[in-house]
């Protein structure tokens, strides 16, 4: 069976929501579902959600819980509600009218008992080019796994985002769960590597996803308190989690050393990035992520004033 829900999390970017909705109404391989998260939006998502996408499930969170916390919550309801497949999109990625197909074919072209079961598209900014952000990285370690993709046209990868990850209900009933504690950065790239570690994920070339940011970033170049999430979580991805091996972390860890000291050099040492710095440092070294549901929910036909249910 390939019965797909799509998942996308979104906080006051309506409009963009809108586009990457109707994009999915035209996709010409449907899903079956579609669940929104709305991280507490206050721009009239709730309302725009109601009247033009009236068949869309939505989960209305009462807080921002971030990408961590609303991606939690809705790839749980999707596995929850017996779907096979569940498609991970932000609400600023717009997937082409063959991504969900490409990514499902892709997956057949494998022998059975080889297929991959975790699938990612390709995934550009609006001019084309790769978007830094969601640059996955190669299975360099396990040749047999990067020659069998080749073969069918893929590439093994290690871990991947949340911009548009297609994963079997199987891998979250024996994986888990994202971890809400993360927020947002890094979530995705724990939550895919945790599984990835163990099981084969491909990135599929010929699935195209354009993921509409305002310009092509990556966490390095964030300013300010921004850079205390990649910090803080990275930090907690290398002393609590079991995504990665212990050589894999030593790499981590002084991929995160260089990478901290050009956002340094590059923001200008400003106060406030130093003050992120610090606190992301104490933070990551100090605590631990939370790892249960972030906040209470509202179910979809509920009116936003009523009591809340648990997520």
């Amino acid at each position: 069976m390939n019965r797909v829900c799509a998942v996308l999390v979104s906080r006051n970017r309506k409009s963009l929501l809108r586009e990457a909705l109707s994009a999915l109404g035209q996709s010409t391989r449907p899903v079956q579902a579609v669940v929104v998260v709305d991280n507490a939006s206050t721009d009239g998502t709730p309302v725009m959600l109601a009247g033009e996408f009236g068949h869309v499930d939505v989960i209305h969170l009462k807080e921002n819980a971030g990408s961590a916390g609303g991606y939690h919550v809705g790839i749980d309801w999707a596995a929850r509600q017996g779907f096979d497949w569940i498609w991970t999109l932000d609400d600023d990625s717009i997937p082409h009218r063959s991504a969900l197909a490409a990514l499902l074919n892709g997956r057949e072209r494998f022998p059975a008992g080889h297929r991959p079961d975790l699938l990612a598209s390709k995934v550009v900014w609006i001019d084309g080019a790769l978007h830094p952000m969601n640059v996955q990285k190669p299975k360099l370690y396990n040749p047999e796994e990067q020659f069998a993709a080749a073969e069918h046209g893929t590439m093994a990868i290690r871990f991947t985002s949340f911009v548009s990850m297609l994963i079997h209900r199987r891998l979250i009933e024996t994986y888990g769960l994202p971890i809400p504690g993360y927020f947002f950065w890094n979530d995705d790239v724990e939550f895919s590597a945790r599984i990835l570690r163990r099981e084969f994920g491909v990135m599929v070339p010929s699935s195209l996803v354009v993921h509409k940011t305002h310009e092509k970033h990556v966490p390095v170049k964030s300013m300010g308190a921004k850079y205390y999430y990649e910090l803080r979580n990275k930090l907690w991805i290398i002393r609590h989690s079991d995504a990665f091996a212990r050589d894999e972390k030593w790499w981590m860890a002084k991929s995160l050393i260089r990478r901290t000291w050009r956002h340094l050099r590059d923001i200008g040492f400003t106060r406030q990035s130093m003050l992120a710095i610090v606190r992301g440092a104490a933070t990551g070294l100090i605590l631990k992520p939370n790892m249960k549901a972030p906040v209470p929910v509202l179910a979809s036909n509920e009116s936003l004033d009523s009591a809340t249910i648990a997520a």
